[in-house]
């Protein structure tokens, strides 16, 4: 979702001396679309901001924030679907979280120990955008009536209260869910397991005041969270214009974590850091060179790193590069999508089936219509 509103709504240590090079391009892969199709089931909402998982037995888990009227309003949820095909068919969406604020991005994660952990965090955006603004006196009754209603679902006092980063978690399946719980930090994409059995969760502090971005960890598979590392400033940057991280294991036991910057050096470009310790101290971020915003990180089964972003920017649509050397250089980019009429697209998640083909999710407000629905494309890298 993240818009140059939303970093405005975003503004309402340890350090290792880790340091690599300026990462290079590498040569383009080949990549073959085998198919590109709208999976969005509930045409009358927007949707936002998907992430996609495969768990262990082959199930595919989808999660968004649906149920919306547009990119910014008081009627999210955070939904989810599921595919046992492949992504060839999906069930009807199911709402797992709505609270009585704006839900917004979602995040997926089987554990190596089989729960499920979805994520969100939650926002009050569209009363500093809207209502206070009093653009709502000249919407038409039934829209401002709407969403009067939703924003007076609770008095003030307790829509305060009700901003944070959450998680949810399962241990049969997606079936029951726990209440919402502290997960310390948000990013889109949510955590990411690590081969030792800890789950880490690169992310931002939202909604505190002051700015911390760093990796948090869970030894108990997800129930609780502490802070591990703080991710150093680059030299110049603010960290509050650090946002979106997402992160991945390399076979070398490298963990990498790319940002989405807005800092005035390499603004709009994918920030990098590194850790070699086990995620207790990072490198100073450096930009890799790649225009484009936020990433999704995935290890391939040959070991390679796959990072798919949002491109905003003819061609609108979505992008992924490559590394096969644990995220030190990265591949020309290829084109996973390049048909968008707009920039109000992007978020792509992309998981690995079992054949070695790729499915990717992203959203995308298309042409003709006021509505942003979840598309997705299956694919083979080579």
């Amino acid at each position: 979702m993240f818009t140059t509103s939303r970093r405005q709504m975003m503004a309402s240590c340890a350090s290792a001396s880790l340091a690599f090079p300026f990462l290079s391009l590498g040569a383009q892969p080949k990549i073959n679309i085998t198919g590109t199709r709208v999976i969005s089931l509930r045409p009358n909402h927007y949707h936002g901001w998907p992430t996609l998982a495969r768990r262990m037995d082959g199930e595919l888990l989808l999660v968004c924030s649906g149920g919306r009227e547009s990119h910014v309003c008081p009627f999210g949820q955070v939904e989810l679907m599921r595919s046992k095909d492949g992504g060839q068919t999906w069930t009807f969406p199911r709402v797992l979280l709505d609270s009585p604020i704006d839900d917004r991005d979602a995040g997926i994660l089987e554990t190596a120990k089989g729960a499920l952990l979805a994520t969100t965090f939650t926002s009050n955006a569209y009363d500093e955008y809207y209502l206070k603004k009093g653009s709502h006196k000249n919407w038409p009754e039934k829209r401002r009536n709407q969403w009067l209603a939703a924003h007076n679902r609770v008095p003030a006092s307790a829509r305060k209260k009700e901003l944070g980063n959450w998680m949810i978690r399962s241990t049969d399946g997606g079936v029951t869910w726990s209440p919402r719980y502290d997960s310390l930090v948000n990013s889109p994409h949510g955590p990411v397991n690590l081969k030792d059995g800890r789950i880490i969760y690169p992310g931002k502090n939202l909604w505190h005041e002051k700015t911390w971005i760093g990796v948090c960890e869970s030894k108990d598979d997800g129930q609780s969270w502490k802070r591990l590392a703080q991710i150093p400033t680059r030299k110049g940057d603010d960290p509050e214009n650090y946002h979106e991280l997402h992160g991945v294991e390399a076979v070398n036991g490298n963990l990498v974590v790319q940002i989405r910057n807005h800092n005035k050096a390499n603004n709009g470009e994918t920030l990098q850091t590194e850790s070699t310790d086990e995620g207790r101290t990072w490198s100073e971020p450096i930009s890799i060179g790649v225009w484009g915003l936020p990433s999704h990180l995935l290890r391939l089964n040959d070991g390679r790193l796959l990072m798919s972003y949002g491109h905003r920017r003819k061609p609108f649509g979505n992008q992924a590069r490559v590394s096969s050397d644990h995220g030190k250089t990265w591949s020309e980019p290829v084109i996973v999508s390049g048909d968008g009429v707009g920039g109000d697209l992007g978020y792509p998640t992309t998981v690995q089936l079992e054949d070695g083909s790729l499915v990717t999710v992203w959203y995308e407000k298309m042409a003709g219509s006021t509505l942003a629905v979840l598309r997705q494309a299956k694919w083979k890298l080579s």
